[in-house]
């Protein structure tokens, strides 16, 4: 199971039947699925199979830069999935499974499974566990060609940043006046680097190679 780690990209949501898509109705989720990089938003796990095929597997992160799969703990059984997979329709799948398993825990996708398995980080923010959610086929039906309401998540991690701000400007006031422009100082400069990230996200990609350089280098 790839490694899934806590910088998430947005990308907009828009009508296009030649792409895959997840609609979760009880989260407000609406995102497109890609097979290149988690840093585009929902990512399809290279060892999945294509609906009806076999399991699907499916990646995002829950902080930062769209967090696609914020709200992910809040499913429970019996609360409706559904892709629109292109060449395939529209799969409704039912969730009958959530679990919070080791980082180093491997998921393997099924050939002729019927499942769809939601998987991101847990808890938000850390990259200890891994929160799996499991849904099972239910029904299938022809692709709705209908455009959906935009995707309510969009200013997720916009509101993260401007929280960080408000609890860093307030929480320092409670020290000294000398620390307090320290505080102040470092608040502003992540908050900076937060609301940057929001409108130009980092790719996944870059910080492993970033992680491994430093790593290496110690």
């Amino acid at each position: 199971m790839g490694e899934v780690n806590y910088f998430s990209s947005k990308i907009a949501v828009e009508r296009n039947i030649e792409a895959p898509t997840i609609v979760i109705p009880s989260i407000g989720v609406n995102e497109k699925i890609n097979n290149e990089s988690l840093s585009q938003g929902v990512l399809c796990e290279q060892s999945s199979y294509p609906p009806l095929e076999g399991d699907v597997l499916l990646f995002g992160h829950r902080t930062l830069q769209g967090s696609p799969f914020l709200r992910l703990n809040e499913l429970s059984a019996g609360d409706t999935l559904l892709l629109e997979w292109p060449g395939v329709g529209e799969l409704n799948y039912t969730v009958i499974n959530s679990t919070v398993v080791p980082a180093t825990y491997t998921l393997n996708a099924q050939e002729g499974g019927d499942y769809l398995y939601l998987i991101t980080c847990d808890p938000i923010g850390s990259t200890e566990n891994r929160l799996i959610v499991q849904g099972e086929l239910s029904d299938t039906n022809p692709v709705n060609t209908e455009i959906l309401e935009d995707n309510p998540q969009e200013s997720n991690a916009i509101i993260i940043s401007a929280i960080f701000l408000i609890v860093g400007l307030v929480f320092s006031y409670f020290f000294s006046k000398e620390q307090r422009y320290y505080i102040l100082a470092a608040v502003i400069i992540i908050s900076a680097i937060l609301f940057y990230c929001c409108i130009n996200p980092i790719p996944s990609e870059l910080i492993y190679d970033k992680i491994n350089f430093l790593n290496g280098g110690l």
